[in-house]
């Protein structure tokens, strides 16, 4: 009788707790966003702009597009279906129990893990789909009120103008076989490319067997001192990206690493250790890399130097973006407008979806309308990300990365750097290469305890 009634307040207690979490994490998607008409706006690496026609009207202040079924010319639709495209981790409930807690939920304390998690998803659809891959279905999610600067007849102006573009790109004349050719084809990779859309959307999957789920990345965690419940930091996640993608055996992850920067310095030798794996004595395979750089953008509040670097990371295709935020709140940030961020908000509740199942829903990873954020309000401490596909691309990075961290800094010191050699040329302990299969180095436990400290903190 006892236990039927501690089952009774435990199941009363859960359905409160997830009332709550609804209330309070549900207002992310209802706040209006706005998008200066005149500037342009950066999306990883690509660029947009926004023109209203000049006899519409604008919002009350004259300058931003809060516009509703009005005409809009340029690529606002173009904009939206990249954005949507991108993938979207946040807070989920009702998921598998966390081995070693009764925890069905992170709402509250797992942000900065799904913002890793939304980094690491871009990483892995630029090395399967490429930077020019958008989802099909993208505009056919339900607007919201959130949005304040799209239309249904600008979406049908962008449809138009787009098959126009299309039509002028084909040649004027094809024979049937062509055209059955060029149809194929077609057809062959949107199947290619939305059967990779899936499957990296199933690595995340908020399940013990998901790769990269949140289940596996605290048990990875639990290696650095963390465990479920608790707060973790962006240089702590990138850490545990690390292990996780190490540690992945689905045979299509085999072909991709991560490299983590240590106290603020890229070593070119220790990347190409990661990017080469030995495939026989005669025979070498080299891996594309992601490269994770924790770093401090100032003191105890972002330093307003560090913008324009910022904003020439963001422009890079090869970026796949930042994990930061503002503080005890992670974002994911994914581009810029002016001097301000444009990010994906992981602080919204949904409900459990099991991506094991054929055709699971796709909806709810892909987040409806972007967020915007004052650069001087970001939290100093973040992990900025690249993707290099193969050593050629990293040493055109590394190059086009110092230029604009030589250009963009007023500080004595850069960001970050860039090095010849090895970490262990340095006398600093390398990056553990060789590992055992569960095991963090005790150096690199260390540095992950430091960086858990309050100083990295971020949630």
């Amino acid at each position: 009788m006892y236990a039927t009634g501690t089952d009774e307040v435990e199941k009363l207690k859960s359905k409160f707790v997830s009332a709550w979490h609804n209330m309070k994490y549900s207002w992310v998607l209802k706040t209006k966003t706005y998008f200066n008409r005149n500037s342009a706006v950066f999306l990883l690496g690509k660029c947009y702009h926004f023109k209203a026609d000049e006899s519409n009207d604008l919002s009350s202040d004259g300058s931003c597009m809060g516009i509703v079924d009005k005409v809009i010319s340029g690529n606002v639709e173009e904009f939206r279906k990249d954005f949507i495209s991108r993938i979207w981790l946040t807070y989920r409930e009702e998921f598998p129990p966390i081995k070693g807690s009764a925890l069905t939920t992170d709402c509250g304390w797992g942000c900065t893990l799904r913002t890793g998690q939304m980094l690491l998803a871009q990483g892995l659809m630029l090395h399967f789909l490429g930077r020019a891959w958008t989802w099909s279905d993208a505009l056919d999610i339900e607007n919201t009120d959130s949005e304040s600067w799209t239309s249904h007849t600008a979406k049908k102006l962008t449809a138009s103008f787009e098959a126009s573009l299309t039509g002028e790109r084909e040649p004027k004349v094809l024979s049937n076989d062509q055209k059955e050719a060029l149809k194929r084809d077609c057809g062959d990779r949107k199947m290619r490319d939305e059967v990779y859309h899936r499957k990296i959307i199933s690595w995340f999957g908020d399940s013990p067997l998901a790769s990269f789920g949140l289940h596996q990345l605290i048990e990875y965690g639990k290696k650095s001192g963390k465990i479920a419940g608790d707060w973790y930091g962006p240089a702590v996640v990138a850490h545990i990206l690390r292990k996780a993608v190490e540690e992945a055996r689905d045979p299509d992850l085999q072909g991709i690493t991560i490299y983590v920067a240590q106290d603020c310095t890229v070593y070119s030798l220790d990347v190409v250790e990661r990017q080469c794996s030995s495939m026989g004595p005669e025979k070498t395979d080299t891996k594309a890399v992601i490269i994770l750089v924790p770093v401090r953008l100032g003191g105890e509040r972002t330093n307003m130097d560090y913008l324009e670097l910022v904003k020439g990371i963001l422009s890079l295709e090869y970026c796949v973006g930042i994990i930061g935020g503002k503080p005890k709140q992670s974002y994911y940030f994914a581009g810029f407008q002016d001097d301000s961020l444009i990010y994906m908000d992981p602080h919204y509740c949904q409900s459990f979806v099991d991506v094991s199942i054929k055709d699971f829903p796709l909806e709810s990873f892909h987040c409806p309308s972007p967020k915007k954020m004052s650069f001087k309000n970001m939290d100093p401490s973040c992990t900025i990300g690249f993707y290099c596909r193969n050593m050629q691309d990293f040493e055109r990075i590394s190059e086009e990365i110092t230029k604009i961290l030589k250009s963009s800094s007023k500080e004595k010191y850069p960001l970050f750097t860039f090095v010849k050699g090895h970490s262990r040329d340095y006398d600093i302990a390398s990056s553990p290469l060789h590992e055992e299969n569960d095991l963090f180095s005790e150096d690199e436990k260390k540095r992950l305890k430091r960086f858990s400290t309050e100083e990295f903190v971020l949630l």
